[in-house]
């Protein structure tokens, strides 16, 4: 696959969306860094162009305007990406419903979803849960602070996803997810 110009502007518009963040708990590490991070993953795992592109873009809509921001990547990138990234979202509301509803609600989306949002939403879930184990490794408990969910809620979130993508999607990186997920389970339970 060759990345073009599409993926560039995509880049582009990315670090110009997310300028401003910075990962959950992190010293200031730049937001861009993980979407750059699924982008290689979706890249390595052979997904295409339009794959990649919904990658660098897949929580613009969530955490950078809505529905607004989806229309502007259904213009500039076309309907394929746009439906892969609001295929990565679980909200566009503002505010948020409460975060049970929106992660089992996820979870259901994903019994269904098309493959390239199953690569896009996996690639996501895989880089979040490497974060994660490295994190707690770091500073334990603290860890679960960062999250809306509890420390429970969120173990049960992805094992949950763990599940409904290995399900979904055999291969090497849903089974990544799943060592990864109860690498951090088992971790928290000594």
């Amino acid at each position: 696959m060759v990345l073009g110009e599409r993926f560039e502007r995509a880049l582009v518009l990315a670090c110009e969306l997310h300028r401003d963040q910075v990962r959950k708990g992190s010293d200031g590490i730049p937001y861009i860094g993980h979407l750059l991070g699924v982008a290689s993953i979706v890249i390595e795992d052979g997904g295409d162009e339009d794959e990649a592109i919904a990658a660098l873009l897949h929580d613009a809509p969530e955490d950078q305007g809505g529905a607004p921001t989806l229309e502007r990547i259904r213009s500039e990138f076309g309907e394929r990406v746009a439906s892969i990234v609001e295929g990565c979202t679980d909200t566009l509301e503002s505010p948020k419903p409460p975060w049970r509803e929106r992660k089992e609600r996820y979870l259901a989306h994903l019994e269904e979803a098309p493959d390239d949002v199953l690569r896009v939403s996996l690639a996501d879930k895989v880089h979040n849960a490497r974060a994660i184990l490295a994190d707690y490794r770091e500073v334990g408990e603290e860890l679960w602070a960062r999250f809306r969910g509890t420390r429970e809620e969120s173990l049960w979130y992805y094992r949950k996803l763990a599940q409904v993508l290995c399900r979904r999607r055999l291969g090497p990186l849903a089974e990544e997810l799943r060592r990864t997920v109860e690498e951090v389970e088992a971790l928290v339970g000594r």
